[in-house]
Formats: C-alpha cells, structure tokens, sequence
C-alpha cells in the first residue's frame, strides 16, 4: 500500500553497546504498547509502525564501511493524518509507562526526528 500523502513520525539515534540492552527492553515494550492502545481506523489511524537496529557505520554513505560499534536504531510510524501523531504523543505521556525512560535514554543517544513529515513519494 503506497502511503503518499500520509503522515511520518521519524526517529533515529546511535546507542553504545552499554545501552542496547535497555534499549532492546524499550522497544519491545513500546510495540507492545502501541499494539493496544493505537487506532486501525479513521484519521487518527496508525499504517505502519516499524523499529529497526543494526550497526552502526564508520563511513554511513558506504555499506561496507567498518562498524563502529554502535548500534543504530530508526523508529518509523506512518499514521493517515498528523492527527495520529498528536495523538500518540498524548497517549504515550498518558498511558505508556517506560515513556519517560525511553524519552531520556534517546535523548542522550543524538536522536534526529521527523514530527509529522508529509510522505512526498511511496511506493507499494
């Protein structure tokens, strides 16, 4: 299902070794999290929900580059209007219990974020 026009929530950041234990919890406990609470339907309605991790390149313009390391992790949320976001946001403050652990940790990790970015180009 192609999803241009729809809305993206983006987030990536770098972990150390150190942090991917906890972090790895996180994850899971946030697709767990996101399973329940999230709509299917209407504009509020979640699409597509994927959290990725792998490591960390020396050079992140070659795939054959060295890993440094670390671990990349890339949160992407596709939802069919930015009213799915603002809910999401309000929901995870609300009723996600690691939120606050999960906000700090990829604080320090040198997140970059997409807050409701218009999707330009999909395919499938």
């Amino acid at each position: 299902m192609a999803n241009k026009g729809k809305t993206q929530l983006l987030i990536t950041f770098v972990a150390t070794p150190d942090q991917v234990s906890d972090l790895d919890k996180l994850v899971a406990s946030h697709g767990d999290w996101m399973a329940k609470t999230h709509h299917r339907d209407g504009s509020k309605a979640l699409l597509s929900y994927n959290f990725s991790k792998g490591p960390e390149l020396s050079n992140p313009m070659d795939p054959t580059s060295e890993p440094t390391g670390n671990v990349r992790y890339v949160l992407s949320e596709i939802y069919e209007s930015p009213e799915g976001i603002a809910d999401h946001w309000q929901q995870a403050q609300q009723s996600w219990a690691d939120f606050m652990q999960m906000i700090e940790i990829i604080s320090s990790c040198n997140p970059q974020t997409l807050h409701s970015g218009a999707i330009a180009a999909s395919l499938w």
